[in-house]
């Protein structure tokens, strides 16, 4: 069964290295350039296995992003991962709160990437 992945960063080439990653995973791939699109790419797709977000966007940020995909009963239970270059231990906390799985600091290494995958997404 192949699983999907939602991959939102608002950097095209930062989206297309975590796809890369992903894809030779065996995921597909969904992709946003913002939360407000990652949530488009939801109500087009319906369940995820995944999501990848970046904090740091236009038009809408990943905390903001996951307050409002955790409201959504097909993402209640998703693994949310959030890959930034923060990593302020009170932003971390904020993501934990607003329902992020986990947190990620880019550069991002592909195979911790991959490891961290393989202890959330069953």
């Amino acid at each position: 069964m192949t699983r999907t992945a939602l991959v939102i960063d608002d950097s095209a080439s930062m989206r297309q290295m975590v796809t890369f990653t992903l894809s030779e995973a065996g995921f597909t791939t969904l992709e946003g350039a913002d939360g407000q699109q990652g949530l488009s790419a939801l109500g087009r797709a319906g369940k995820v296995d995944l999501i990848i977000t970046d904090l740091n966007m236009p038009v809408m940020d990943g905390i903001t992003f996951i307050r409002q995909a955790r409201q959504l009963p097909i993402c209640k239970f998703t693994p949310i991962l959030m890959l930034t270059t923060e990593s302020q231990e009170a932003r971390k906390l904020e993501g934990k709160a607003a329902g992020a799985t986990g947190w990620l600091v880019k550069p991002f290494d592909p195979e911790k990437l991959l490891q961290v995958i393989g202890k959330v997404v069953r």
